[in-house]
């Protein structure tokens, strides 16, 4: 059962990671036409029906859904509750957002493929951080990136939504969409190769509910835990030979006296008017 799972889990690390395949796809579709600028024009135009190439670009997108939606299916055991099955409610908005993006283009179909770009917007920002809280036990650094590029999503996303000329339209789309693949990527990556670590069990990601495995936060506990009790252990170890040595030398000084006052009773001769005959006769004193 591990096996499967850790397959499972490397299979949907990979589709994460080959949701890269958006940048090239619209790379070479760009070049396909002329006086096409990533500042101005929105990527929805290299889908429209008078763009050359637009079949692949729109492919692209259909490709994408695809992508989001399996491998967030795959990594469900790894994500974990809580965060974690938020994230994957917001992907599945992403990915069927940039489903309806893909089939309808947006000069067929205006409306809903505006529905569609807003469903991919929103769910890609807000699902990132969601994803950031989810992996951040795995790893502080990696919960960085994915919250800055959810941050970063979510600003743009605002801006682009409400028209705010904060930056160019193209270049304001774009800064909401790209961080959706690059957050995905570099999760898949992180995922990928840990994923071995989910033959354990069931086979699920470190800190999460069902994991048997302490998260690097546990450990640095337990590792702080195991530090201070050693140090009672220490002390209380020295206390206790501090009061074996003052036992001893507080037998040691009271023998020593009582061998002194020995010696003194021993070597005092009886007192000259002492008669052993009658013990109760008065003594008689002697200046």
């Amino acid at each position: 059962m591990g096996a499967v799972t850790s397959d499972r889990i490397r299979w949907g690390a990979l589709a994460w990671l080959l949701t890269l395949q958006f940048f090239v796809v619209e790379t070479v579709v760009q070049f396909r036409g002329e006086g096409y600028s990533r500042a101005d024009d929105v990527i929805s135009d290299l889908g429209a029906t008078t763009w050359p190439g637009h079949q692949v670009m729109n492919a692209s997108f259909v490709v994408q859904a695809a992508l989001i939606l399996g491998g967030t299916v795959l990594l469900l055991p790894a994500l974990g509750a809580g965060a974690g099955r938020v994230a994957a409610y917001l992907f599945g908005l992403a990915a069927v957002g940039v489903l309806l993006v893909g089939v309808l283009p947006s000069d067929r179909s205006g409306t809903w493929h505006g529905v569609g770009a807003t469903m991919y917007l929103i769910g890609s920002a807000l699902g990132l951080i969601a994803l950031a809280y989810a992996l951040r036990p795995r790893s502080e650094v990696l919960g960085t990136v994915l919250v800055v590029l959810g941050l970063v999503g979510t600003a743009a996303t605002v801006f682009f939504l409400t028209e705010v000329a904060v930056l160019a339209e193209g270049a304001t789309e774009r800064a909401a969409a790209y961080v959706l693949p690059i957050g995905l990527a570099v999760a898949g990556l992180a995922l990928g190769r840990s994923g071995a670590a989910a033959e354990v069990g069931d086979g699920v990601g470190a800190g999460t509910r069902d994991d048997p495995r302490p998260s690097r936060r546990e450990e640095r506990a337990r590792a702080r835990a195991a530090a201070a009790e050693r140090a009672r252990e220490r002390d209380a170890a020295l206390e206790a030979a501090a009061q074996r040595a003052a036992q001893r030398s507080g037998r040691t000084g009271t023998g020593s006296a009582d061998a002194e006052t020995g010696a003194g009773s021993a070597g005092a001769e009886p007192a000259d008017d002492f008669d052993a005959d009658d013990p109760w006769a008065p003594t008689r004193r002697t200046d």
